[in-house]
């Protein structure tokens, strides 16, 4: 079977050495293999989300030599390919509203004195899984906005044990419940970063996953998400993240040099590839 990997970025700023290190990744993955590398534009935040950061990332990736067929997808294109996966898990009975805000989840977590504890930090209480069903109409009915949440211990009883392969780590077993009862469609967007990748790669039909290890717990979601929908796992590969001095992996929300800043300052495509990883 062909290799089909993708580097999947959000136009919401300028891509960084660290992005490049991701789709050079993938690229090789695929290319040097005789399979496909696509790319993907993961555009969702309909607020941070800007139709210039999208062209430019396509012209920094077309500069450091990197290719692909079209036409790309863009996922603001396929809300309703998300809400179909959507109402199919909620016809299987594994979702619910929450109408929390970020606010009131906070102070619950705060009265508790504790809670359980994720990869990014303190899980989401539960506070809405005990609605009844009456309650639950009665506040969409009165116009309540609500995210929708997956009931990961009752999902996790309808698929049972799981695993994934990851070429660096070998089998892992799932843990779905180690980012919780995460949000599969926002209040303002049918969909979510969960939900959009794992319909994606399985309509794009993806057979190698390569992204930065930082996503690896979300991997254990991604693969509950698979079984209740039906979808065969793709291969996995987590690499390791560019790290600046501090060892602090690079990102754009610290400025990481952009390749557009290492373009202006004369820096050719095989020097970038070089400090990016791939000499």
């Amino acid at each position: 079977m062909s290799i089909v990997t993708r580097f999947a970025p959000s136009p919401t700023g300028h891509l960084h050495l660290g992005h490049a290190h991701s789709a050079l990744f993938g690229w090789h993955a695929a290319v040097d293999h005789g399979g496909r590398f696509l790319l993907r534009i993961e555009d969702i935040d309909p607020v941070r989300c800007r139709p210039e950061f999208e062209r430019d990332l396509i012209e920094d990736l077309e500069w450091l030599g990197l290719d692909w067929p079209g036409p790309v997808r863009r996922q603001s294109e396929y809300l309703e390919d998300y809400r179909a996966a959507l109402e199919r898990l909620d016809r299987i009975g594994v979702t619910y509203p929450c109408f929390c805000t970020r606010r009131e989840i906070d102070e619950e977590i705060a009265r508790a004195g504790h809670a359980p504890h994720g990869p990014d930090g303190p899980l989401y209480p539960g506070t809405c899984r005990s609605l009844t069903p009456g309650e639950r109409a009665d506040r969409i009915a009165r116009g309540m906005p609500f995210a929708v949440r997956i009931d990961v211990a009752l999902a996790s009883e309808l698929t049972g044990p799981l695993t994934w392969h990851d070429r660096a780590a070998g089998t892992v077993p799932a843990s779905p419940g180690v980012l919780g009862d995460a949000v599969l469609a926002r209040k303002d967007v049918p969909t979510s970063y969960h939900l959009s990748v794992t319909v994606d790669d399985h309509l794009q039909g993806v057979t190698l996953v390569t992204r930065g290890e930082d996503l690896f717990f979300a991997t254990h979601l991604h693969r509950l998400l698979q079984a209740l929908l039906g979808y065969l796992p793709p291969e996995y590969h987590h690499h390791g993240l560019l790290t600046n001095e501090r060892g602090e992996r690079l990102a754009k929300r610290d400025k990481a040099v952009s390749l557009r800043a290492l373009r202006a300052a004369g820096r050719t495509p095989a020097e970038v590839r070089a400090m990016a990883g791939f000499p």
